[in-house]
């Protein structure tokens, strides 16, 4: 099993940053990529970045390149999530997820661990 803890949320005005933690522990070298989702009320978990373990691969998508930036430390056991120009409507929990999988994807199914949430709400 694989524990994943997220830190880092809070209540920011727009044109903020913040900066995601995800801490993992438990038996993490059966995963091979991580990844950030958010979850809007109402709305589906959305896919906002990942990366490969093996290779630090990253993948983003079109709707968050440019604001969004994945990084890992690796001896930290930790993935982070930067935020920057924050919005209202980057209003959301945003979660951290493991995949067993080999390749990097944004699709939620394809995540086998999921840490609890951290709430990011963005004030204009």
């Amino acid at each position: 099993q694989v524990q994943l803890v997220e830190s880092g949320g809070g209540s920011v005005q727009a044109g903020g940053s913040l900066r995601l933690s995800c801490a993992s522990s438990g038996n993490t070298a059966i995963t091979n990529s991580m990844g950030w989702f958010r979850q809007a009320p109402g709305k589906e978990r959305e896919g906002l970045a990942a990366i490969r373990t093996a290779d630090n691969r990253i993948l983003y998508p079109a709707s968050a390149k440019g604001r969004f930036t994945i990084s890992r430390d690796n001896a930290k056991n930790t993935v982070y999530l930067q935020i920057n120009s924050l919005k209202p409507e980057d209003t959301a929990m945003y979660y951290c997820a493991a995949s067993r999988l080999n390749g990097v994807s944004l699709v939620p199914d394809r995540y086998d661990y999921w840490g609890q949430g951290t709430q990011v709400t963005v004030s204009s």
